[in-house]
């Protein structure tokens, strides 16, 4: 049986018809993944026993007619900058490679409350600062469609897993695009759900007022039911938000698409865009048109401005979260260093990788007296017209719509020593989050070699499920392949 077509709710209906046990699905997954994770490196840390013990008892109680959720019995992976109690979570760098969280964050409890196996914790870029999964302090991961490219950041290890089916769901997290921008490049859904409305609590801070989790799956239903699981008011986080009640995903009806009114945003298009990614995103307008929806050209005037302004505030809360981080109360330490003022600098320069500190000292310069007003309080003032205008926009348009990247997959260690160039990646992610919106990366199509291409749809706060009820009706329209690799070797084309 080939479960790694399948989509997690089809897996799903097999257990529960008892055609299949979690415990074969689990070891099912975990021979697929000891044979492709050699040349992906999609994860940092599996927990084979941990999801057979949970596979398990999920069996046990569906024997005994009880009531579970779809996805219970399940395997997920999880990124590895969210808690896992007594699992290391190492936030892809090495001042964190020996920290074995002694709590769950409140996702992860989420999970194991619903009885999906933990499969493992994934790789990602340290501390979520980059675009490509190669500021990892230990490997990079590998784009499944093609081993020479990058699959994207920094939840890189998620959407590799997903995309080659090393197991059906995982979950990200996206402070400027790091759910949907590797989403995108390996071809699977990324959401990025409303900030608030998954709680942050157990999540290692790169920027508070950005970070949201959020899932990464092969189909827009597994994304919705994966979404409805994770989100929920929680106490335990002060920026906490109630979502709307009684929301779910249902069919969404090909006659209220008439009623639709569509943005493009004209900015994400031009200088700096791949032909073949601006060819796709006309051809998804052609979609909506087709179908009745108004689709029209929208200019966001501050879109100039966001990236500066994203990449000033991120790295100013960086280098207030990451002050923690000097090797005394946890995290890595030299010890062969006695001074104390030699053991800070030592901790942090071997702990540390070159993006961690580019933006610790970037956000430090910029907080620090006599330039806080010349830069990270400009920064903020350009966030709220950027608001303003966002939300003037969505009054109008009822989502709006481009490219999740300028550009497909590039090649390996084609951009890590460029920094700028690496950060113009984001140009198309960083503005929803500055915002607080909700935004989704669907799989659009491939390019003349291949390689997966990501279009992106974006909503007012709290439209997570229009948004899904829309990507799955793309979704069974256009039926794009979501997988990559096949038993066989190689890569599928």
């Amino acid at each position: 049986m080939e479960l790694y077509r399948m989509s997690a709710l089809n897996i799903s209906k097999l257990l529960n018809k008892r055609e299949i046990s979690s415990e074969e699905v689990v070891n099912y997954f975990w021979r697929r993944l000891q044979k492709l994770e050699p040349g992906l490196k999609s994860f940092i840390t599996t927990c084979r026993q941990e999801a057979l013990q949970v596979a398990r008892q999920v069996d046990e109680l569906r024997f005994r007619g009880e009531q579970l959720h779809p996805f219970a019995g399940i395997p997920v992976a999880v990124k590895d900058n969210i808690s896992t109690q007594g699992t290391l979570t190492t936030c892809g760098s090495k001042i964190l490679e020996n920290y074995y969280p002694p709590y769950d964050a409140t996702v992860v409890q989420k999970l194991r409350e619903s009885m999906l196996p933990i499969m493992g914790k994934t790789n990602m870029d340290e501390f979520g600062m980059g675009s490509s999964t190669e500021n990892s302090a230990f490997y990079p991961t590998r784009n499944p469609w093609n081993t020479e490219r990058v699959p994207g950041g920094s939840s890189g290890g998620s959407a590799a897993a997903v995309a080659s089916r090393q197991l059906p769901l995982a979950l990200g997290t996206d402070t400027g695009g790091s759910v949907r921008q590797p989403a995108a490049f390996c071809g699977v859904y990324g959401l990025r759900p409303t900030y608030g409305s998954v709680s942050r609590y157990g999540l290692i801070a790169f920027a508070s007022s950005l970070d949201q989790v959020g899932p990464i799956t092969g189909t827009a239903e597994d994304g919705a039911i994966l979404y409805q699981l994770i989100t929920g008011y929680d106490n335990k986080d002060a920026t906490s938000l109630m979502p709307p009640e009684n929301m779910k995903l249902a069919d969404f009806p090909e006659s209220k698409i008439k009623e639709l009114k569509i943005g493009i945003i004209c900015e994400h298009s031009g200088d700096g865009f791949d032909e073949e990614v601006v060819k796709r995103v006309k051809e998804m307008a052609f979609f909506w048109e087709n179908h009745g929806a108004t689709v029209e050209e929208v200019s966001l005037p501050f879109s100039d401005y966001a990236l500066a302004a994203y990449y000033l505030i991120n790295s100013a809360e960086a280098s207030s979260n990451l002050g923690r981080y000097d090797g005394i109360r946890y995290g890595y330490s030299n010890q062969n260093v006695h001074d104390m003022r030699d053991l800070y600098f030592t901790n942090r320069e071997e702990g540390f990788g070159p993006e961690v500190k580019r933006r610790v000292v970037l956000g430090t310069y910029a907080l620090s007296s006599g330039y806080y007003d010349d830069y990270y309080l400009k920064a903020l003032k350009t966030r709220t017209l950027i608001l303003e205008d966002m939300q003037k926009k969505l009054q109008k348009y009822d989502l709006l719509m481009g490219p999740t990247t300028p550009t497909p997959p590039f090649q390996l260690g084609e951009k890590i020593e460029d920094p700028l160039e690496m950060y113009y990646s984001d140009i198309c992610t960083i503005t929803d989050p500055l915002v607080g919106n909700a935004v989704i990366s669907v799989p659009g199509g491939f390019t003349a070699d291949g390689m997966p291409i990501g279009l992106q749809l974006s909503a007012a706060p709290f439209q997570e499920y229009f948004l899904l009820k829309l990507a799955r009706f793309w979704e069974q329209r256009k039926g794009f392949l979501t997988y990559c690799l096949d038993e066989g070797e190689g890569v599928m084309k």
